[in-house]
């Protein structure tokens, strides 16, 4: 096999702005005072914003997990400054009108037999609407479930709208 500019193996992913699940990165940070707002901080004049934050506390470190609104710049933020990440992709789900929205949404989970891993909050309201963000076992699945039962599933574009609408 060779690398080179006879290759005909193209290296670009088919991904693209649409793909319909949004990716999370995950960091390891030291339990100080101050780290978060270093990461924080180097987003500071990009034009990217942090649309969801979770973060997992320990007595001597922390995982802090987070979507943001332009994840390739993102991870080539994130790698510039040195971190160590873990991306993984998640289903945005936005939440229906009407009582108990989040019940609704476990339920199509649960009927499809699906786990839900890791779920929070994003701060940014794509289309003016609550949403979460959703680790489940199968993302597949988990998209096809929520759409047949007459979910919006959010995307890496939409994260991207406008901050004064959201």
């Amino acid at each position: 096999m060779s690398i080179g500019d006879d290759s005909s193996t193209t290296y670009e992913t088919l991904r693209g702005r649409n793909f319909p699940a949004i990716r999370q990165f995950t960091i390891f940070l030291e339990n100080r005072v101050g780290q978060l707002l270093e990461v924080v901080k180097r987003f500071e004049g990009t034009g990217i914003r942090i649309c969801a934050l979770s973060i997992n506390d320990a007595a001597e470190c922390a995982f802090v997990r987070f979507l943001v609104s332009d994840a390739d710049r993102g991870r080539e933020i994130l790698e510039r400054s040195g971190l160590a990440i873990i991306e993984t992709d998640l289903v945005g789900v936005e939440l229906p009108a009407g009582p108990q929205p989040l019940l609704r949404v476990c339920t199509a989970l649960l009927q499809a037999e699906l786990n839900i891993i890791q779920a929070y909050p994003l701060i940014v309201r794509p289309h003016g609407k609550p949403a979460v963000a959703i680790m489940v076992e199968s993302i597949e699945m988990a998209m096809q479930t929520l759409r047949e039962k007459g979910f919006t599933i959010i995307t890496e574009g939409d994260l991207q709208g406008d901050p004064h609408t959201d």
